[in-house]
């Protein structure tokens, strides 16, 4: 993810304990589509992240909370039009609407999902027979806290990140 994720998170760590972003032992990104198909493919992408760094056992809510992540932004953040549009042609950094981080600290993963929105995300209040709604009551849930913020400079829209604390070897 090089220093352009550092940059982009550092106001999550003035939020938590310390930590410094370089000391992060594992990081990984990826572009996704703006394609609801593009939820599955973050799930894989997610468990052989995890899988890789010996965390696989992390995977059911990393996973669950990466799908409710990826859905919201493709719901709720891309602008209405093809998908082509909404990505600005070829899934490079600059130009990806939708960008999936994974990194691993020594105590804590945090999983963050980059988007072109500048709204913050809201809890829905969905009645029991609603089939969504949940999403961000699901994110609270399952990882350890949660939260968003804006991005400043050449990148804009925002990033809503999910913080779990890794078991102690």
């Amino acid at each position: 993810m090089g220093t352009n994720g550092s940059t982009m998170l550092e106001p999550l760590w003035r939020e938590l304990p310390p930590a410094d972003p370089s000391a992060m032992s594992g990081s990984a990104s990826r572009v996704l589509p703006s394609r609801f198909e593009a939820v599955k493919g973050a799930r894989h992408f997610t468990g052989a992240t995890l899988e890789q760094w010996g965390l696989p056992d992390l995977f059911d809510d990393v996973a669950l909370v990466v799908s409710e992540l990826v859905t919201n932004a493709l719901r709720h953040a891309l602008p209405p039009g093809p998908p082509e549009t909404a990505v600005g042609g070829e899934h490079g950094e600059q130009d990806a609407a939708v960008r999936l981080h994974l990194m691993r600290g020594p105590s804590r993963l945090v999983c963050a999902v980059r988007d072109p929105s500048e709204e913050s995300p809201v809890a829905g209040e969905a009645d029991s027979c609603e089939e969504s709604g949940r999403g961000l009551y699901l994110v609270d849930s399952f990882s350890d806290c949660w939260g968003w913020h804006p991005l400043a400079g050449p990148l804009r829209g925002k990033v809503v990140w999910a913080l779990f604390r890794l078991p102690r070897a």
